[in-house]
Protein backbone atom coordinates (compact mmCIF):
# COMPACT_ATOMS: atom_id res chain seq x y z
CA UNK A 1 0.00 0.00 0.00
CA UNK A 2 2.64 2.20 0.78
CA UNK A 3 4.31 1.83 -2.75
CA UNK A 4 0.55 2.40 -4.53
CA UNK A 5 0.13 5.68 -2.32
CA UNK A 6 4.16 7.05 -2.81
CA UNK A 7 3.22 6.54 -6.97
CA UNK A 8 0.16 8.30 -6.28
CA UNK A 9 1.86 11.35 -4.66
CA UNK A 10 4.52 11.36 -7.09
CA UNK A 11 1.57 11.49 -9.97
CA UNK A 12 -0.19 14.31 -8.66
CA UNK A 13 3.29 15.96 -7.92
CA UNK A 14 4.69 15.73 -11.03
CA UNK A 15 1.27 16.70 -12.73
CA UNK A 16 1.09 19.85 -11.12
CA UNK A 17 4.31 21.02 -12.01
CA UNK A 18 3.91 20.28 -15.49
CA UNK A 19 0.38 21.92 -16.07
CA UNK A 20 1.73 25.24 -15.69
CA UNK A 21 4.49 24.33 -18.72
CA UNK A 22 2.34 22.56 -20.86
CA UNK A 23 0.39 25.49 -20.71
CA UNK A 24 3.01 27.83 -21.60
CA UNK A 25 4.41 25.65 -24.25
CA UNK A 26 0.82 25.49 -25.84
CA UNK A 27 0.72 28.69 -26.12
CA UNK A 28 3.62 29.05 -27.64
CA UNK A 29 2.99 26.57 -30.45
CA UNK A 30 -0.31 28.18 -30.87
CA UNK A 31 1.17 31.75 -31.38
CA UNK A 32 3.66 30.41 -33.94
CA UNK A 33 1.50 28.29 -35.75
CA UNK A 34 -1.00 31.80 -36.37
CA UNK A 35 2.07 33.30 -37.62
CA UNK A 36 3.31 30.78 -40.00
CA UNK A 37 -0.46 30.91 -41.44
CA UNK A 38 -0.37 34.50 -41.59
CA UNK A 39 2.85 34.56 -43.56
CA UNK A 40 2.44 30.95 -45.72
CA UNK A 41 -0.95 29.54 -45.43
CA UNK A 42 0.56 26.78 -47.42
CA UNK A 43 2.99 25.85 -44.20
CA UNK A 44 0.52 26.57 -41.65
CA UNK A 45 -2.24 23.91 -43.64
CA UNK A 46 1.18 21.00 -44.29
CA UNK A 47 1.63 21.52 -40.62
CA UNK A 48 -2.17 19.90 -39.63
CA UNK A 49 -1.89 16.80 -41.72
CA UNK A 50 -4.93 14.71 -41.63
CA UNK A 51 -3.82 11.74 -40.12
CA UNK A 52 -0.27 10.24 -39.06
CA UNK A 53 0.61 6.93 -37.98
CA UNK A 54 0.22 7.55 -34.25
CA UNK A 55 -3.11 9.41 -34.71
CA UNK A 56 -4.49 6.86 -31.62
CA UNK A 57 -2.14 8.70 -29.41
CA UNK A 58 -2.08 11.86 -30.63
CA UNK A 59 -5.74 12.63 -29.89
CA UNK A 60 -5.73 10.92 -26.18
CA UNK A 61 -1.76 12.46 -25.41
CA UNK A 62 -3.44 16.00 -25.08
CA UNK A 63 -6.38 15.23 -22.62
CA UNK A 64 -4.47 11.65 -20.66
CA UNK A 65 -2.97 14.02 -17.95
CA UNK A 66 -6.92 15.74 -17.03
CA UNK A 67 -8.22 12.14 -17.40
CA UNK A 68 -6.05 10.50 -15.07
CA UNK A 69 -7.06 13.58 -12.48
CA UNK A 70 -10.10 12.91 -12.59
CA UNK A 71 -10.30 9.38 -11.54
CA UNK A 72 -10.16 8.63 -7.41
CA UNK A 73 -6.92 8.31 -5.68
CA UNK A 74 -7.17 4.76 -5.84
CA UNK A 75 -8.28 3.92 -9.31
CA UNK A 76 -5.41 6.69 -10.30
CA UNK A 77 -2.93 4.28 -8.30
CA UNK A 78 -4.31 1.41 -9.79
CA UNK A 79 -3.87 2.51 -13.59
CA UNK A 80 -0.10 4.03 -12.25
CA UNK A 81 0.51 0.55 -10.84
CA UNK A 82 -0.83 -1.67 -14.10
CA UNK A 83 0.49 0.31 -16.96
CA UNK A 84 2.94 2.84 -15.93
CA UNK A 85 4.72 0.89 -13.72
CA UNK A 86 4.02 -2.67 -15.92
CA UNK A 87 2.78 -4.59 -12.89
CA UNK A 88 0.83 -7.72 -12.93
CA UNK A 89 -2.30 -8.21 -11.04
CA UNK A 90 -1.22 -10.09 -8.18
CA UNK A 91 1.58 -7.36 -7.82
CA UNK A 92 -1.38 -4.33 -8.28
CA UNK A 93 -3.34 -6.67 -5.85
CA UNK A 94 -0.09 -6.53 -2.91
CA UNK A 95 0.15 -2.67 -3.04
CA UNK A 96 -3.45 -2.02 -3.00
CA UNK A 97 -4.09 -4.46 0.27
CA UNK A 98 -7.29 -6.49 -2.05
CA UNK A 99 -7.10 -9.90 -4.53
CA UNK A 100 -6.04 -10.42 -7.69
CA UNK A 101 -9.28 -10.43 -9.23
CA UNK A 102 -10.42 -7.17 -7.37
CA UNK A 103 -7.39 -5.90 -8.66
CA UNK A 104 -8.22 -6.34 -11.95
CA UNK A 105 -11.57 -5.70 -11.87
CA UNK A 106 -10.63 -2.06 -10.33
CA UNK A 107 -7.73 -1.58 -13.34
CA UNK A 108 -10.97 -2.40 -15.88
CA UNK A 109 -13.35 0.19 -13.95
CA UNK A 110 -10.65 2.63 -13.95
CA UNK A 111 -9.64 2.14 -17.92
CA UNK A 112 -13.38 2.72 -18.30
CA UNK A 113 -14.02 5.71 -16.90
CA UNK A 114 -11.01 6.91 -18.85
CA UNK A 115 -11.98 6.07 -21.47
CA UNK A 116 -15.59 7.71 -20.99
CA UNK A 117 -14.06 10.84 -19.96
CA UNK A 118 -12.23 10.88 -23.68
CA UNK A 119 -15.26 10.26 -25.51
CA UNK A 120 -16.70 13.64 -24.01
CA UNK A 121 -13.42 15.56 -24.82
CA UNK A 122 -14.36 13.77 -28.26
CA UNK A 123 -11.49 11.30 -27.78
CA UNK A 124 -13.45 7.78 -29.19
CA UNK A 125 -11.11 4.85 -28.66
CA UNK A 126 -12.07 1.39 -27.38
CA UNK A 127 -11.22 -0.40 -23.96
CA UNK A 128 -8.55 -2.29 -25.38
CA UNK A 129 -7.77 0.13 -27.74
CA UNK A 130 -7.07 2.60 -24.97
CA UNK A 131 -4.67 -0.02 -23.08
CA UNK A 132 -2.42 -0.50 -25.87
CA UNK A 133 -2.24 3.37 -26.88
CA UNK A 134 -0.92 3.66 -23.08
CA UNK A 135 0.84 0.55 -22.87
CA UNK A 136 2.54 1.53 -25.74
CA UNK A 137 3.52 5.36 -25.15
CA UNK A 138 3.01 6.59 -22.07
CA UNK A 139 6.27 4.95 -20.15
CA UNK A 140 9.15 6.96 -18.12
CA UNK A 141 10.94 5.06 -15.78
CA UNK A 142 11.87 7.12 -12.53
CA UNK A 143 15.27 7.01 -11.97
CA UNK A 144 16.48 3.89 -9.99
CA UNK A 145 18.65 5.88 -7.03
CA UNK A 146 15.33 7.78 -5.79
CA UNK A 147 14.41 4.90 -3.87
CA UNK A 148 17.76 4.61 -2.23
CA UNK A 149 18.08 8.48 -1.26
CA UNK A 150 14.53 8.18 0.26
CA UNK A 151 15.78 4.98 1.89
CA UNK A 152 18.76 6.53 3.48
CA UNK A 153 17.07 9.38 4.63
CA UNK A 154 13.60 8.00 6.14
CA UNK A 155 13.45 8.70 10.25
CA UNK A 156 13.40 6.07 12.52
CA UNK A 157 14.35 3.70 10.45
CA UNK A 158 10.89 3.82 7.59
CA UNK A 159 11.58 1.52 4.75
CA UNK A 160 9.97 2.90 1.66
CA UNK A 161 9.73 0.56 -1.22
CA UNK A 162 11.57 1.22 -4.65
CA UNK A 163 9.35 4.15 -6.28
CA UNK A 164 9.06 4.32 -9.62
CA UNK A 165 6.52 6.45 -11.72
CA UNK A 166 5.33 7.14 -15.00
CA UNK A 167 3.40 9.97 -17.41
CA UNK A 168 3.09 10.56 -21.26
CA UNK A 169 5.10 13.99 -21.96
CA UNK A 170 7.05 15.78 -24.14
CA UNK A 171 10.56 15.87 -23.41
CA UNK A 172 10.67 19.43 -21.98
CA UNK A 173 7.89 18.72 -19.60
CA UNK A 174 10.04 15.67 -18.58
CA UNK A 175 13.11 17.77 -17.46
CA UNK A 176 11.02 20.05 -15.73
CA UNK A 177 9.16 17.61 -13.36
CA UNK A 178 12.20 15.78 -12.46
CA UNK A 179 13.36 19.07 -11.39
CA UNK A 180 10.14 19.12 -9.56
CA UNK A 181 10.76 15.77 -8.07
CA UNK A 182 14.03 16.51 -6.57
CA UNK A 183 13.33 19.62 -4.74
CA UNK A 184 10.08 18.34 -3.44
CA UNK A 185 11.94 14.95 -2.33
CA UNK A 186 15.38 17.00 -1.45
CA UNK A 187 12.78 19.50 1.02
CA UNK A 188 11.51 15.92 3.20
CA UNK A 189 15.03 15.00 3.05
CA UNK A 190 16.44 18.17 4.30
CA UNK A 191 14.00 18.44 6.58
CA UNK A 192 14.13 15.24 8.48
CA UNK A 193 17.80 15.59 8.76
CA UNK A 194 17.33 19.27 10.07
CA UNK A 195 15.09 17.88 12.86
CA UNK A 196 17.39 14.59 13.42
CA UNK A 197 20.60 16.97 13.73
CA UNK A 198 18.64 19.73 15.91
CA UNK A 199 17.90 17.22 18.24
CA UNK A 200 20.98 15.83 18.79
CA UNK A 201 22.72 19.20 19.40
CA UNK A 202 20.06 20.37 21.93
CA UNK A 203 21.10 17.59 24.19
CA UNK A 204 24.50 17.47 23.20
CA UNK A 205 24.12 21.66 24.26
CA UNK A 206 22.15 20.11 27.71
CA UNK A 207 24.81 18.01 28.71
CA UNK A 208 27.29 20.61 27.97
CA UNK A 209 25.47 22.94 30.30
CA UNK A 210 24.87 20.57 33.13
CA UNK A 211 28.31 19.75 33.32
CA UNK A 212 29.25 23.66 32.89
CA UNK A 213 26.94 23.93 35.85
CA UNK A 214 28.58 21.51 38.10
CA UNK A 215 32.03 22.90 37.35
CA UNK A 216 30.56 26.03 38.68
CA UNK A 217 28.73 24.79 41.19
CA UNK A 218 32.39 22.99 42.48
CA UNK A 219 34.58 26.54 42.21
CA UNK A 220 32.03 28.45 44.00
CA UNK A 221 32.08 26.26 46.74
CA UNK A 222 35.66 26.08 46.54
CA UNK A 223 35.74 29.73 47.18
CA UNK A 224 33.14 30.31 49.57
CA UNK A 225 35.08 27.62 51.54
CA UNK A 226 38.53 29.75 51.29
CA UNK A 227 36.54 32.84 52.45
CA UNK A 228 34.93 31.35 55.20
CA UNK A 229 38.31 30.35 56.55
CA UNK A 230 39.94 33.42 55.59
CA UNK A 231 37.16 35.20 57.94
CA UNK A 232 37.61 32.83 60.87
CA UNK A 233 41.59 33.05 60.98
CA UNK A 234 40.92 37.06 61.05
CA UNK A 235 38.34 38.41 63.13
CA UNK A 236 39.57 41.76 62.07
CA UNK A 237 37.94 43.07 59.05
CA UNK A 238 41.10 44.93 58.54
CA UNK A 239 43.57 42.51 58.53
CA UNK A 240 44.24 40.79 55.09
CA UNK A 241 41.95 43.09 52.79
CA UNK A 242 43.96 42.72 49.69
CA UNK A 243 43.51 38.46 50.24
CA UNK A 244 39.69 39.26 50.67
CA UNK A 245 39.71 41.41 47.84
CA UNK A 246 41.57 39.18 45.54
CA UNK A 247 38.70 36.06 46.75
CA UNK A 248 36.00 38.31 45.91
CA UNK A 249 37.77 38.97 42.51
CA UNK A 250 38.42 35.65 41.89
CA UNK A 251 34.47 34.96 42.60
CA UNK A 252 33.54 37.75 40.12
CA UNK A 253 35.34 36.25 37.35
CA UNK A 254 34.04 33.11 37.94
CA UNK A 255 30.60 34.43 37.55
CA UNK A 256 31.63 36.28 34.68
CA UNK A 257 32.71 33.29 32.66
CA UNK A 258 30.44 31.04 33.39
CA UNK A 259 28.04 33.89 31.59
CA UNK A 260 30.13 33.80 28.67
CA UNK A 261 30.60 29.97 28.24
CA UNK A 262 26.64 30.26 28.61
CA UNK A 263 26.07 32.35 26.26
CA UNK A 264 28.66 31.10 23.68
CA UNK A 265 25.66 28.01 23.18
CA UNK A 266 22.85 30.07 22.54
CA UNK A 267 23.93 29.89 18.80
CA UNK A 268 21.02 30.00 15.84
CA UNK A 269 20.23 26.30 15.93
CA UNK A 270 19.80 26.38 19.73
CA UNK A 271 17.31 29.42 19.18
CA UNK A 272 15.33 27.25 16.21
CA UNK A 273 15.33 24.20 18.29
CA UNK A 274 14.10 26.22 21.40
CA UNK A 275 11.61 28.24 19.24
CA UNK A 276 10.11 24.75 17.70
CA UNK A 277 9.61 23.50 21.02
CA UNK A 278 7.94 26.64 22.16
CA UNK A 279 6.06 26.77 19.76
CA UNK A 280 4.50 23.10 20.82
CA UNK A 281 4.09 24.19 24.28
CA UNK A 282 1.93 27.33 22.67
CA UNK A 283 -0.44 24.56 20.68
CA UNK A 284 -0.40 22.96 24.02
CA UNK A 285 -1.53 25.32 25.87
CA UNK A 286 -4.40 26.54 23.02
CA UNK A 287 -5.84 23.26 22.77
CA UNK A 288 -6.24 23.63 26.43
CA UNK A 289 -8.48 26.94 26.44
CA UNK A 290 -9.81 25.16 23.37
CA UNK A 291 -11.83 22.07 24.82
CA UNK A 292 -14.11 22.11 21.58
CA UNK A 293 -10.87 21.16 19.15
CA UNK A 294 -10.17 17.99 21.85
CA UNK A 295 -11.14 14.65 20.34
CA UNK A 296 -10.87 11.03 21.95
CA UNK A 297 -8.12 9.95 19.42
CA UNK A 298 -5.61 12.55 20.65
CA UNK A 299 -4.65 9.63 23.26
CA UNK A 300 -2.49 8.13 19.92
CA UNK A 301 -0.53 10.99 19.05
CA UNK A 302 3.42 11.29 19.84
CA UNK A 303 5.90 13.96 20.51
CA UNK A 304 6.36 13.54 16.56
CA UNK A 305 3.00 14.27 15.90
CA UNK A 306 3.01 17.27 17.99
CA UNK A 307 6.54 18.64 16.54
CA UNK A 308 5.07 18.03 12.88
CA UNK A 309 1.54 19.96 13.56
CA UNK A 310 4.01 23.30 15.49
CA UNK A 311 6.55 22.68 12.00
CA UNK A 312 5.32 26.21 10.70
CA UNK A 313 4.42 29.64 12.05
CA UNK A 314 1.93 29.81 15.14
CA UNK A 315 0.47 33.94 15.10
CA UNK A 316 -2.91 34.05 13.82
CA UNK A 317 -5.94 32.30 15.11
CA UNK A 318 -6.09 30.33 11.34
CA UNK A 319 -2.56 28.75 12.51
CA UNK A 320 -3.73 27.39 15.45
CA UNK A 321 -6.93 25.97 13.60
CA UNK A 322 -4.82 24.87 11.03
CA UNK A 323 -1.63 23.36 13.41
CA UNK A 324 -4.48 21.70 15.37
CA UNK A 325 -6.14 20.27 12.46
CA UNK A 326 -3.02 18.21 11.34
CA UNK A 327 -3.13 16.87 14.87
CA UNK A 328 -6.52 15.67 15.19
CA UNK A 329 -5.68 14.13 11.50
CA UNK A 330 -2.29 12.59 13.11
CA UNK A 331 -4.96 10.80 15.96
CA UNK A 332 -7.77 9.80 13.08
CA UNK A 333 -5.32 8.53 10.74
CA UNK A 334 -4.14 5.76 13.18
CA UNK A 335 -7.63 4.78 14.42
CA UNK A 336 -8.51 4.22 10.56
CA UNK A 337 -5.09 2.03 10.42
CA UNK A 338 -7.01 0.22 13.13
CA UNK A 339 -10.10 0.36 11.75
CA UNK A 340 -8.88 -1.25 8.40
CA UNK A 341 -6.95 -4.23 10.42
CA UNK A 342 -9.93 -5.24 12.41
CA UNK A 343 -12.34 -5.11 9.34
CA UNK A 344 -9.59 -7.77 7.58
CA UNK A 345 -9.70 -9.69 10.61
CA UNK A 346 -13.80 -9.20 10.80
CA UNK A 347 -14.27 -10.06 6.85
CA UNK A 348 -11.64 -13.09 7.05
CA UNK A 349 -14.16 -14.88 9.49
CA UNK A 350 -17.14 -13.96 8.27
CA UNK A 351 -16.92 -14.94 4.37
CA UNK A 352 -15.44 -11.54 3.29
CA UNK A 353 -18.82 -9.71 4.81
CA UNK A 354 -18.21 -5.75 5.66
CA UNK A 355 -19.60 -5.12 9.39
CA UNK A 356 -23.07 -3.71 9.42
CA UNK A 357 -22.22 -2.12 13.21
CA UNK A 358 -19.37 -1.40 15.06
CA UNK A 359 -20.37 -3.91 17.81
CA UNK A 360 -19.31 -6.89 15.24
CA UNK A 361 -15.81 -5.07 14.89
CA UNK A 362 -14.86 -4.55 18.76
CA UNK A 363 -13.56 -8.26 19.50
CA UNK A 364 -11.01 -7.65 16.66
CA UNK A 365 -9.42 -4.18 18.02
CA UNK A 366 -6.07 -4.86 19.44
CA UNK A 367 -6.57 -3.35 22.21
CA UNK A 368 -10.51 -2.74 22.68
CA UNK A 369 -11.61 0.53 21.13
CA UNK A 370 -12.75 3.28 23.36
CA UNK A 371 -16.42 3.81 23.10
CA UNK A 372 -16.01 7.37 22.53
CA UNK A 373 -13.46 7.26 19.73
CA UNK A 374 -16.64 4.96 18.09
CA UNK A 375 -19.13 7.58 18.54
CA UNK A 376 -17.19 9.72 16.44
CA UNK A 377 -17.51 7.31 13.45
CA UNK A 378 -20.17 5.64 11.53
CA UNK A 379 -20.82 2.57 8.87
CA UNK A 380 -22.57 4.75 5.78
CA UNK A 381 -23.08 3.81 2.15
CA UNK A 382 -20.69 4.87 0.08
CA UNK A 383 -22.52 7.64 -1.81
CA UNK A 384 -22.28 9.76 1.36
CA UNK A 385 -19.23 10.26 0.52
CA UNK A 386 -19.42 11.79 -3.34
CA UNK A 387 -16.33 10.75 -5.82
CA UNK A 388 -14.16 9.20 -3.71
CA UNK A 389 -14.99 5.58 -5.50
CA UNK A 390 -14.70 2.89 -2.07
CA UNK A 391 -16.84 0.68 -2.25
CA UNK A 392 -21.04 0.21 -1.10
CA UNK A 393 -19.70 0.54 2.42
CA UNK A 394 -17.69 2.87 3.92
CA UNK A 395 -16.43 3.95 7.32
CA UNK A 396 -15.62 7.53 7.88
CA UNK A 397 -16.32 10.38 10.86
CA UNK A 398 -19.23 11.34 11.63
CA UNK A 399 -18.89 15.19 11.63
CA UNK A 400 -15.54 17.64 11.56
CA UNK A 401 -14.39 19.12 14.24
CA UNK A 402 -13.38 22.31 11.78
CA UNK A 403 -15.12 22.02 8.81
CA UNK A 404 -12.16 24.25 6.73
CA UNK A 405 -9.32 22.57 7.97
CA UNK A 406 -10.17 18.91 8.89
CA UNK A 407 -9.97 16.29 6.34
CA UNK A 408 -12.27 13.35 5.96
CA UNK A 409 -10.98 9.75 6.02
CA UNK A 410 -13.08 6.74 4.56
CA UNK A 411 -12.53 3.22 4.98
CA UNK A 412 -13.94 1.05 2.02
CA UNK A 413 -14.98 -2.05 1.75
CA UNK A 414 -13.06 -2.71 -0.98
CA UNK A 415 -10.14 -2.47 1.32
CA UNK A 416 -9.16 0.92 0.11
CA UNK A 417 -8.44 4.10 2.08
CA UNK A 418 -8.45 7.23 1.12
CA UNK A 419 -9.45 11.00 1.61
CA UNK A 420 -10.76 13.92 1.15
CA UNK A 421 -11.65 17.65 2.55
CA UNK A 422 -15.20 18.93 4.62
CA UNK A 423 -15.63 21.68 2.62
CA UNK A 424 -19.57 21.36 2.18
CA UNK A 425 -21.49 20.38 -1.43
CA UNK A 426 -22.37 23.76 -1.17
CA UNK A 427 -19.51 25.57 -0.60
CA UNK A 428 -18.14 23.41 -3.42
CA UNK A 429 -20.95 24.33 -5.77
CA UNK A 430 -21.07 28.18 -4.95
CA UNK A 431 -17.26 28.17 -6.09
CA UNK A 432 -17.98 26.92 -9.38
CA UNK A 433 -19.59 29.79 -11.21
CA UNK A 434 -16.90 31.91 -9.55
CA UNK A 435 -13.81 29.86 -11.44
CA UNK A 436 -15.83 29.74 -14.73
CA UNK A 437 -16.43 33.57 -14.30
CA UNK A 438 -12.86 34.00 -14.14
CA UNK A 439 -11.32 32.02 -16.86
CA UNK A 440 -14.22 33.59 -18.89
CA UNK A 441 -12.89 36.77 -17.82
CA UNK A 442 -8.99 35.66 -18.87
CA UNK A 443 -9.33 33.78 -21.75
CA UNK A 444 -9.59 30.20 -20.08
CA UNK A 445 -6.81 30.73 -17.80
CA UNK A 446 -7.10 29.31 -14.06
CA UNK A 447 -6.23 31.91 -11.31
CA UNK A 448 -2.81 32.19 -9.37
CA UNK A 449 -4.12 33.10 -6.16
CA UNK A 450 -7.62 32.97 -4.50
CA UNK A 451 -7.68 36.03 -3.98
CA UNK A 452 -8.16 36.82 -7.45
CA UNK A 453 -11.83 35.38 -7.31
CA UNK A 454 -13.20 37.96 -5.00
CA UNK A 455 -14.60 39.74 -7.61
CA UNK A 456 -16.20 37.53 -9.20
CA UNK A 457 -17.75 36.42 -5.58
CA UNK A 458 -21.37 38.39 -6.45
CA UNK A 459 -23.95 36.58 -3.95
CA UNK A 460 -23.61 36.16 0.01
CA UNK A 461 -23.21 32.07 -0.84
CA UNK A 462 -20.39 32.65 -3.00
CA UNK A 463 -18.82 35.44 -0.68
CA UNK A 464 -18.89 32.78 2.51
CA UNK A 465 -17.46 30.04 0.87
CA UNK A 466 -14.28 32.19 -0.91
CA UNK A 467 -13.72 33.27 2.79
CA UNK A 468 -13.49 29.79 3.71
CA UNK A 469 -10.74 28.74 1.18
CA UNK A 470 -9.26 32.27 1.83
CA UNK A 471 -8.47 30.98 5.39
CA UNK A 472 -7.54 27.73 4.55
CA UNK A 473 -5.12 29.16 1.91
CA UNK A 474 -3.63 31.72 4.78
CA UNK A 475 -2.46 29.30 7.08
CA UNK A 476 -0.60 26.94 4.65
CA UNK A 477 1.61 29.83 3.71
Amino acid sequence: ALEASLAGWLYRGTRYAALTQRRDERRRQEHERLVMEHLNPAAGAAAHPAHEPAADWERVAPVLDEAMAELNDTDREAVLLRFFQNQDFHAVGLALGVSDDAAQKRVSRAVERLREFLAKRGVTVGASGLVVVISTNAVLMAPTGLSAAITASAIAGTTIATATTTIAMTTLQKTFIAAALAAAIGTGIYEARQASTLRNQVNTLQQQQASLTEQLSRERDTAASQLAALRNANPDPDRNTAELLRLRAEVTRLKTDAQAKAGSTNDQTLAEAVGWKNRVNQLKQYLEQSPAAKIPELQFVTEQDWLDAAKRKLVTVADYRSALSALRGAGEQKVASMFRKAVKAYQKASNEKFPTAFGQLQSYFEPPMDPAILERWQIVPGKTVPNIGAGDVIITQTAPVDDVFDQRIVIGSDGSQGGTDFLEPETRMAMAPVFEAYRAAHGGQWQDALAQLQPFAQTPAQQAALQKLLLRESARK
